[in-house]
């Protein structure tokens, strides 16, 4: 089984940034395609970013594009979500998630499907103030 934790949510002024981090365990973390999404309260769960197992492709959603990054160190087990240039809408609880690559198809079609995704860590919250 993978676990995911999520570190590096918090509060933080409009324009500002944050860098998220999810731990994961296991043997294979290399061959999953790791994802971040987000849900802020009242909403339903929204793609943020994606990265492939291989080639490091990445994809990112239209409202987020541009001020977010997402990376991998597989030798650490571990991806990261830069932020920058938050604004009050990226308030929410932001969770990563692994899906097993073989069975995923390419493009952000399928990875932007939370419903594609087999592990889900517990989220950690981010607040942008105005």
């Amino acid at each position: 089984q993978v676990q995911l934790v999520e570190s590096g949510g918090g509060l933080v002024q409009a324009g500002g940034s944050l860098r998220l981090s999810c731990a994961a365990s296991g043997r294979t973390f290399s061959s999953y395609t790791m994802g971040w999404f987000r849900q802020a309260p009242g909403k339903g769960r929204e793609f943020v970013a994606a990265i492939r197992e291989i080639g490091d492709s990445t994809y990112y959603g239209v409202s987020v594009k541009g001020r977010f990054t997402i990376a991998r160190d597989n030798a650490k087990n571990t991806v990261y979500l830069q932020m920058n240039s938050l604004k009050p809408e990226d308030t929410g609880v932001y969770s990563c998630a692994a899906a097993q690559s073989d069975y995923l198809p390419r493009g952000v079609a399928a990875a932007s499907n939370g419903g594609a995704y087999d592990y889900w860590g517990q989220g950690t919250q981010v607040t942008v103030s105005s």
